[in-house]
């Protein structure tokens, strides 16, 4: 590893893995975090509630900077990543998704924005590495159905409401006290739900004046996208799960955070996709944009409906120190 730059916080890179057959990704994605320019303190494999595949962690990664531990929460990924944020050591606790790589300058870009001590937490860009090729009706508006950067994102260094979980970090200190993710919402296996994100990041930044949640495109990491997510199946059952997730977020924490980013993104955005789409002889683009608003909002009012309003924060998962 190279020597770490001066003036750069250390930093904990916690990866989240479950499945055995993604082995070969998980160990991708660890190798891409050993070649950065700017080294990691450590990086924590965190393995949710599989004991053969944390022992085969154990064993490969022995004798060098990446320890393997098991999810000591719920089961799911915010249970996985509560685990690594109470396991790290560093100022700065990074996320990598196990099915993505990170590009060489990777670190050394997310970490840039802390120079701000009011930057709480920074994400990169998520490029789709797709297993298949991209469907001719698929609207890139939507690239957020499988886990990746969509247009409509900033294409500079900007502040945002939440960044993309596959590339993430927060002050560590912020996290434990804002209290982590919650484990009443996010993925389950291959449960297409999520949200902890946006919930952590609304939380994070409540009752701190002028914090900032920041969007660094140039912190690229590249996501693999299996051919099964690149179907019209997927994307309606992602979009009703997003509508769920987000209503979830709304009863514990408020419609006015939870949907700020979305409204923008459904006047500006989706109608300007839709206008080009038909202009430029895609309707079935068009309509799959179409198609989508409708079905997250139908989701959002199904969960509205079924979902009783909780307490204005959700209980703390992690306690402060």
């Amino acid at each position: 590893m190279a020597p770490r730059a001066s003036g750069l916080p250390g930093t904990s890179v916690v990866v989240c893995t479950y499945d055995t057959a993604r082995w070969p990704q998980l160990v991708e994605a660890v190798a891409s975090i050993l070649a950065q320019t700017q080294p990691a303190e450590e990086i924590v494999v965190v393995v949710d509630h599989n004991p053969a595949l944390l022992v085969r962690a154990w064993d490969a990664f022995r004798g060098t900077v990446v320890r393997a531990v098991a999810n000591q929460g719920g089961q799911g990924l915010s249970g996985a990543r509560n685990t690594g944020v109470r396991a790290a050591a560093c100022e700065i606790v990074a996320f990598l998704d196990d099915d993505a790589f990170a590009e060489p300058a990777w670190l050394e870009r997310l970490l840039e924005p802390y120079a701000d001590p009011l930057v709480l937490a920074v994400g990169g860009e998520v490029v789709p590495l797709l297993g298949a090729p991209r469907p001719a009706w698929w609207p890139l508006e939507f690239d957020w159905v499988i886990g990746c950067s969509y247009l409509g994102l900033p294409t500079t260094r900007a502040e945002v409401r939440n960044v993309i979980g596959a590339n993430m970090s927060a002050r560590r200190a912020a996290v434990v006290e804002a209290g982590g993710f919650p484990e009443g919402i996010g993925r389950v296996g291959d449960r297409p739900v999520g949200c902890e994100e946006t919930d952590l990041y609304i939380r994070l930044t409540r009752g701190v004046p002028g914090a900032q949640v920041v969007y660094e495109p140039a912190a690229r990491v590249h996501h693999r996208v299996p051919p099964s997510r690149l179907t019209w199946r997927y994307f309606r059952s992602r979009c009703l799960a997003e509508g769920l997730s987000k209503a979830l977020v709304a009863s514990r924490l408020g419609s006015g955070d939870a949907l700020a980013s979305e409204r923008a993104h459904a006047l500006r955005v989706l109608p300007a996709g839709m206008l080009h789409g038909l202009r430029h002889g895609a309707p079935r683009r068009a309509l799959a944009i179409a198609s989508g608003l409708a079905l997250t909002t139908a989701g959002y009012v199904h969960g509205r409906l079924s979902v009783p309003s909780g307490p204005a924060e959700p209980v703390p998962v992690l306690a402060p120190a």
